[in-house]
């Protein structure tokens, strides 16, 4: 079975299109206006061994928010088509990613029920022309639309790049063990209910 998904939104204030391969190698292409952005998801593609493609076009000339959280959208929705009924995932996945001195933590649950638990104190408020605080909004508009359950911890770190590297590898690297496909599971949902 394919896991794979392209999905496009367009709004009054962006247009964005996602595609997707679960079962990727971790190739990446990127045109979203945001470089940072783009980094921060090259992380998520090349850990997570996902093929992931994004463009986007968005009222950047207001500022990055709109862009940000629409791509964060579009992504949860295209990552919830790929993985569709969930039948022989691992469901959770987790990991602790460092860089020099900083060190975070993500834990997800493909559960079908969106949250969010972001504890991310960043050292200052831009890195570059980036507000970090949009990094929150791309993480909500991932864990609405993809039916997930995300838990972000930064638990230290000093330079602000460092911290929002290893919460993006730490999360390509959480997709990676939750997707993996479990022989054990291979015509079933990993469920008590029988549904996610």
């Amino acid at each position: 079975m394919q896991r794979t998904a392209e999905v496009e939104r367009n709004t009054l204030e962006t247009r964005i299109q996602v595609s997707l391969n679960l079962d990727g190698t971790g190739e990446t292409a990127f045109k979203t206006g945001v470089p940072f952005l783009d980094h921060m998801m090259d992380q998520i593609a090349r850990h997570g061994l996902i093929d992931l493609a994004v463009t986007a076009e968005g009222d950047l000339y207001i500022d990055a928010h709109h862009t940000v959280e629409d791509i964060g959208i579009t992504l949860g929705q295209a990552l919830a088509k790929a993985v569709g009924d969930k039948k022989g995932i691992r469901r959770y996945g987790h990991a602790y990613v460092p860089l020099d001195e900083a060190l975070s933590r993500v834990v997800i649950d493909f559960s079908g029920r969106p949250g969010l638990v972001y504890a991310v104190d960043f050292t200052r408020a831009r890195i570059g022309d980036f507000d970090v605080d949009l990094f929150q909004e791309f993480f909500q508009g991932l864990v609405n639309h993809a039916g997930i359950t995300l838990h972000i911890d930064n638990l230290r770190g000093i330079n602000a790049h460092h911290q929002a590297e290893t919460v993006f590898k730490a999360l390509g690297r959480a997709l990676r063990m939750a997707l993996e496909p479990d022989p054990r599971m291979s015509d079933q949902v990993p469920s008590t209910k029988g549904s996610l």
